[in-house]
């Protein structure tokens, strides 16, 4: 493989072919999608393709990686901003990227990425719900509620992005708002010291 560069047309080829890989990813399984069938849906020569990776693998792992940290920066956000600008630029963020998520909720697709994400999202809750309410991490009532949490939201997420965005960021951000709220009544009445 030659060397990667990182001028401005190398790094839009790698993002062309990122978005063809997730796209593919919606239809069929990794292990049945060949370099040529991204390249082609890229619109870019099979050679092109190996100066940046060295084979379908190294692509899939790449957009991985890179989606799985965007996620983690803006997951790592709902600790320090309010619950609303969160998930504003959360909502905002998926929408922005819909290959991403189209091919994260793909059955085609690993659980791997999905998971990842569920298990960020759980976390980050879990965190700020334990300094919130000064209840040790390992408490066993807010693991359960940080899963029920985190799956709920993730199955809204999902539901939308199989829907291929029937309903507005908008109307999606207030129905998470409000799912949230009865949480928070729960976790209030429960955690009361």
């Amino acid at each position: 493989m030659a060397e990667k560069r990182t001028d401005r047309r190398a790094l839009k080829t790698q993002k062309q072919l990122k978005i063809a890989l997730a796209d593919m990813l919606t239809k069929k399984e990794l292990r049945h999608i060949t370099v040529q069938e991204v390249a082609d849906l890229a619109d870019v020569h099979r050679v092109t393709f190996y100066k940046h990776y060295y084979d379908i693998y190294d692509l899939y792992d790449q957009l991985k990686q890179e989606a799985l940290a965007e996620i983690g920066l803006r997951t790592l956000k709902f600790h320090e901003e309010p619950a609303k600008e969160f998930g504003e630029e959360l909502i905002a963020y998926i929408q922005d990227n819909p290959s991403i998520f189209k091919m994260m909720f793909s059955p085609y697709n690993t659980a791997e990425l999905k998971h990842s994400f569920t298990t960020m999202i759980e976390g980050i809750f879990r965190l700020v719900q334990s300094e919130k309410n000064l209840v040790a991490l390992d408490d066993s009532r807010l693991d359960y509620i940080s899963a029920y949490w985190s799956s709920g939201c993730i199955a809204v997420i999902e539901k939308w992005v199989e829907s291929d965005f029937a309903h507005s960021k908008e109307f999606i951000l207030q129905l998470l708002i409000d799912l949230d709220a009865h949480m928070k009544a729960y976790i209030d009445k429960n955690f009361s010291l």
